[in-house]
């Protein structure tokens, strides 16, 4: 049986590999868009400011903080305490495990506001794998139900 360390590396392993799911690249693609046509439109950047990006929320940290956190509290007391202590070990666990994940997955972003040669402005949040500045001239690529901006 796994010890209380041996559960707690588990949930955070997980959580950082919940991390590691994310599309909001603009140079990531889901196995789902490739090989498909995009409509590619060039615009000319407006603005670049830093944004965040929630983090995962997904029943994946709070199960294994409850999992662990009853684990822990079950060895509390004896009998109706045991049995109290897994309930709130479970429970606090749970919570924990869920703030984690969320903290785990969060990450930095750029929103950028685009302005098309017809005078319409848009502004899509992606991550910050590209730096763009005010004035440059970039694709703005639609496809599959994602907007993305390159150069």
């Amino acid at each position: 049986m796994l010890n209380i360390r041996e559960m707690i590396a588990l949930v955070l392993a997980a959580a950082a590999l919940a991390g590691c799911a994310s599309g909001l690249s603009g140079s990531t693609y889901s196995r789902d868009q490739a090989r498909q046509a995009e409509d590619v439109r060039m615009a000319t950047v407006e603005s670049v400011r830093e944004v965040l990006i929630e983090g995962t929320k997904s029943p994946v940290g709070t199960t294994a903080g409850a999992i662990v956190g009853g684990i822990a509290g079950s060895n509390v007391g004896a009998g109706k305490g045991s049995a109290v202590g897994t309930v709130l070990g479970a429970v606090t666990g749970g919570v924990v495990g869920s703030a984690l994940e969320e903290g785990a997955t969060r990450q930095s972003a750029m929103e950028i506001t685009v302005k098309f040669d017809d005078g319409k402005l848009i502004a899509v949040t992606q991550a910050g794998d590209e730096k763009f500045r005010p004035g440059d001239r970039v694709r703005v690529l639609t496809g599959s139900g994602v907007t993305r901006i390159s150069h």
